[in-house]
C-alpha cells in the first residue's frame, strides 16, 4: 500500500523520459550494427549482431508502450536533445576499437542502464506498471551487455589506451550532463562540447574486416556444396563441410548490416525484423564455431573467405543486396537445402551437427518469411521478385582467377589437413577418396549458377 500511494511521474513525464530511453535503444541499434562489419575482431562482430538485436526488440516495446499513453502523433523520430544526439554521434564515430568498447560499454550503456533504474525508482509501480514491466526486461539484458562490455574492455585494453582516450571520454561526461542525464531528469549544466569525431558526416564502412585469424579471406579454394552433394561421401565428414558453410555466414551480417544502415524511412518493425536475421546468421556462424571445437578441430585451419560480402556491399545498391539474399534463400527451401542438410546430420550421427542443422533450418523458413515482408512486398509480383534478385546475383562479380593473379590469394585447398585432423579425433583412418577431394569454385564455375556462396 505504501508503494502504490506514493507520488510518482506524471504522463507527460513519463512519456517524455520513455521518448529518451527509445531514442537511446534506436542509436545502440544503429551504433551496434554501423560496426559490425569494420570490427576485425570476430567475437566484437558476433557481440555487435546480438546486441544491436536485442536494442531493436527494446525499440519496439517502447514504442508500443508510448502510443498507449495518449501521444498520437508519437513523435518518435524527432531528437529529445542535440547534445543527446551529440553523444552517441560521438560514440558511433569513434576511430579505435579501443575508444568504440570504451565509450559503447563504459558510457552509454551504463547511462542507459542507471536512466532506467530511476524510471523503476522514480515512478509508480501500480500505475505505471506497463513502463516498469519494460523497464525491468531492458534492465535484464542490458545487464548482460554490460557485463560482457565489461569482459571485453578487461581483456583488450591496457592503461595506455584507456589514458589516451580519457580527453574523449570526458567529452562524452559533459554532452550526457549537458542534456540533463541520458533520462533528462537532472538539471543540465553548461558545457563547452567541442565535437571530435562527430564533427565530420558519418559514412557505413562498407569494406568488410577480419582480425588475422582470418588470413586468407579470398580463399575460394573448397567448394562445400560440391562435395557435400556428392553421393560417394559418407554423411560424416559431410558435417565438416556444413560447419564450414555455417561458420562462413559471418559474412551474412556483414552484409545485412549495410542494408539496415543504407535502407532509409522504413517502418521500424522492418528493422526490428532485419536485424533479428542478422543476429541469426551470426548464431549460425557461431555454430559453425562450436562444431569445430567440438570435435576438436582448429577452425582457423578453414579459410573462410569474405568475397560474398565485399562483392555484395560494393557493386549492389541496398534493394539489390536484399534482392540476392532474397533468392538466395528461396533456393535453400527445396529438399535439396536446408532440409538435406538436416537429413545429413542426422545421418552423421553427430548430434550437435543433426541439433544445429534443425534449427538453421528453421530460422531460414522465417528469414523467407522476412524476405516477402519487406522485399517481395514492394515488387509487382513474387515471380519478379525472385527473378530481380537472379538477375542482380548473375551481375556480381567474384572473380576466381582474379583474386590469384592479383596476389590475394592461392586459392590454397585446405580441405585435407582438417579431414586428417578429424579422423584423428574420430579415431579412423582418412577415406582416399574423401581425402582426395579437391573441387575448387575454378572448375565448378559452370554449377555456381544453383548453388548458394552464402547460406
Amino acid at each position: 500500500m505504501e508503494e502504490a500511494m506514493a507520488p510518482g511521474l506524471s504522463v507527460e513525464a513519463c512519456v517524455a523520459r520513455l521518448k529518451r530511453y527509445h531514442y537511446a535503444f534506436k542509436r545502440l541499434h544503429e551504433i551496434w550494427n554501423a560496426r559490425i562489419t569494420s570490427e576485425p575482431v570476430y567475437e566484437l562482430k558476433m557481440a555487435y549482431s546480438l546486441h544491436s538485436h536485442l536494442a531493436a526488440e527494446h525499440v519496439s516495446a517502447l514504442r508500443k508502450r508510448v502510443a498507449e499513453m495518449r501521444e498520437p502523433p508519437l513523435k518518435l523520430d524527432v531528437v529529445p536533445d542535440a547534445k543527446l544526439e551529440m553523444f552517441f554521434d560521438e560514440i558511433r564515430g569513434a576511430e579505435s576499437t579501443e575508444e568504440y568498447l570504451l565509450g559503447l560499454y563504459g558510457k552509454a550503456v551504463p547511462a542507459l542502464r542507471a536512466a532506467l533504474e530511476s524510471h523503476v525508482a522514480d515512478t509508480n509501480r501500480l500505475v505505471d506498471h506497463p513502463s516498469v514491466r519494460i523497464c525491468r526486461f531492458a534492465l535484464l539484458e542490458l545487464g548482460d551487455i554490460e557485463a560482457f562490455g565489461e569482459r571485453a574492455v578487461a581483456n583488450l585494453i591496457d592503461e595506455g589506451e584507456r589514458a589516451r582516450a580519457e580527453s574523449w571520454l570526458a567529452l562524452l561526461d559533459d554532452c550526457l550532463a549537458a542534456a540533463g542525464g541520458l533520462s533528462g531528469s537532472r538539471e543540465p549544466k553548461a558545457r563547452e562540447l567541442e565535437p571530435r569525431y562527430s564533427a565530420q558526416p558519418f559514412e557505413f564502412p562498407r569494406v568488410p574486416v577480419r582480425d588475422g585469424r582470418f588470413d586468407d579471406p579470398y580463399n575460394m579454394g573448397v567448394n562445400a556444396e560440391a562435395f557435400l552433394y556428392d553421393e560417394r561421401f559418407p554423411p560424416q565428414p559431410k558435417t565438416l563441410m556444413m560447419f564450414y558453410k555455417r561458420l562462413r555466414e559471418i559474412d551474412v551480417p556483414e552484409m545485412m548490416a549495410s542494408i539496415i544502415a543504407e535502407t532509409l524511412d522504413k517502418p521500424w518493425d522492418y528493422y526490428r525484423d532485419m536485424t533479428r536475421q542478422l543476429w541469426d546468421e551470426a548464431r549460425h556462424a557461431i555454430m559453425g564455431e562450436v562444431g569445430f571445437v567440438n570435435l576438436g578441430v582448429d577452425w582457423t585451419k578453414v579459410k573462410i573467405n569474405f568475397t560474398f560480402s565485399l562483392a555484395l556491399n560494393t557493386q549492389l545498391s541496398p534493394l539489390e543486396r536484399h534482392a540476392v539474399l532474397y533468392f538466395i534463400e528461396q533456393g535453400l527451401m527445396p529438399k535439396t537445402g536446408k532440409r538435406f542438410e538436416w537429413e545429413v546430420g542426422v545421418a552423421s550421427e553427430n548430434p550437435l551437427a543433426a541439433l544445429f542443422q534443425d534449427y538453421d533450418w528453421a530460422d531460414e523458413v522465417l528469414h523467407a518469411r522476412i524476405g516477402r515482408d519487406w522485399y517481395v512486398s514492394q515488387m509487382p509480383s513474387v515471380k519478379e521478385a525472385t527473378g530481380y534478385g537472379d538477375k542482380c546475383w548473375s551481375r556480381v562479380l567474384m572473380n576466381w582467377a582474379d583474386y590469384r593473379e592479383k596476389g590475394l590469394t592461392h586459392h590454397a585447398n585446405w580441405w585435407p589437413a582438417v579431414y586428417k585432423e578429424a579422423c584423428e579425433r574420430w579415431g579412423i583412418d582418412p577415406d582416399p577418396e574423401v581425402l582426395a577431394f579437391n573441387t575448387s569454385y575454378e572448375n565448378t564455375r559452370a554449377d555456381l549458377k544453383d548453388v548458394s556462396v552464402s547460406g
